[in-house]
Parts: structure tokens; C-alpha cells; sequence
């Protein structure tokens, strides 16, 4: 990449793929300023694939809501890795604390999308709506949302584990208990969060210690 790059040195994709390795390396420091280079050489191509690597690999939320908005100003509310921007906005600020914004934007981008749409956003989409209604004591209306997600992802062990805990605040402790032994089953049987870049990092609130 080295000499690529000092071939074309205003490639945003040459600088783009140096950073990658890097990233996969848990190099992250290490690896942002050559994506920093590809975003100031190509902004409508690669400000909303950094603010993901910020939201997925390198927990700096703050700086991933202010890249996807900036991004979104360039290109509406877009995809990158399969989600939209405002999905990548909601987790972090789940991740940050502020549920109810969190909880805001996803039910604002899932009424976008059944607009257009008569089937449910991606599980994922919906799995995180649940979590936000979670975390602010909501726990009917979350187990609704865990409970769509599971209609899609039938064996989706952290969906099954967060409305175990839902079950468990509304003194349902018996169904909570067959709820969270599969989702330790579904989990030990590789039934979790499947999203690619998940061999490289956790997912925001993926039950990873269901052993």
C-alpha cells in the first residue's frame, strides 16, 4: 500500500485500504489518520464509512454522531454497512447514555422505513429500539420490539436475553428463566449478533457473556 500510495498519492481508496489492516489489528490510532487522509481527499465517499469504523471500532461516539450527521448533510439519511446513518447515531448514543434520543431516532427512521416498506426494519434495526425502550423502564413496549426481532431472527440469543431481563422487571421471573436458558443454548450454538465486522469487535450491548 505503501508504494501505491506514493504512486497515487491522491487515491482516497489507497489510503482507505492502508487503514483497514490496521483497524482489524485493533491498531485504531495507529490506522485514523490515513482514513482521516481518504475523507479529506473523497468526503461523500468516505466520512460515513469513518464515522462507522468510530461507532464499531473505535468507540469514540461523540465523534461518530458529529462524521454521520456531517455525513447526512451530504447524503440524506444514506446506508453504510448495510444500516443507516441514523441507526449508527442511535447506538451511540445508547452507548453515550442518552436513551431517549437513542430511542427518538429509531423510532423516527422505523417509521421512515415502513413508509416505504410493509415489512419490519432489519432485526438489528428493531433489536436496538428494543434496548433503548429497555433502558429507559419500558419494558412492554421493549419486549414488543425484542419479540419482532425474534419473529425474524428465530434464534437470536440476545433478543431472548433482553427480554429475559424484561420479563424479570415485571415479576415474570418463571418464563424469564426458560427465556434466558435458551438464549444461553441459542448463543453456545453461534446464535448471536451476525453482523461481518463482528469477528473484529462487540456489537453495542451483544451478550457475550452468556457462557
Amino acid at each position: 500500500m505503501d508504494k501505491i500510495i506514493k504512486d497515487y498519492p491522491r487515491s482516497a481508496y489507497a489510503w482507505q485500504q492502508k487503514a483497514m489492516p490496521l483497524f482489524k489489528q485493533g491498531k485504531y490510532e495507529y490506522a485514523m489518520p490515513f482514513l482521516d487522509k481518504a475523507v479529506a481527499l473523497d468526503p461523500k465517499g468516505y466520512l460515513d464509512y469513518r464515522a462507522f469504523m468510530k461507532c464499531i471500532f473505535g468507540k469514540r461516539y461523540v465523534e461518530a454522531i458529529e462524521d454521520f450527521k456531517a455525513a447526512k448533510k451530504l447524503s440524506g439519511n444514506s446506508y453504510v454497512m448495510d444500516h443507516t446513518y441514523d441507526f449508527y447515531i442511535a447506538i451511540s448514543y445508547l452507548q453515550l447514555g442518552r436513551f431517549a434520543e437513542a430511542e427518538q431516532v429509531l423510532e423516527a427512521d422505523r417509521k421512515t422505513h415502513l413508509a416505504t416498506s410493509s415489512v419490519e426494519p432489519h432485526f438489528l434495526d428493531v433489536f436496538y429500539l428494543g434496548i433503548a425502550k429497555y433502558e429507559l423502564g419500558k419494558y412492554e413496549e421493549a419486549i414488543a420490539q425484542f419479540d419482532i426481532s425474534i419473529g425474524t431472527y428465530k434464534e437470536f440469543s440476545d433478543a431472548e436475553y433482553y427480554k429475559g431481563l424484561c420479563l424479570i422487571k415485571l415479576g415474570r421471573n418463571e418464563e424469564a428463566d426458560k427465556l434466558v436458558q435458551k438464549a444461553i443454548t441459542d448463543y453456545r450454538n453461534g446464535y448471536t449478533i451476525n453482523e461481518d465486522n463482528v469477528i473484529y469487535e462487540r456489537y453495542p450491548y451483544q451478550a457475550y457473556f452468556l457462557k
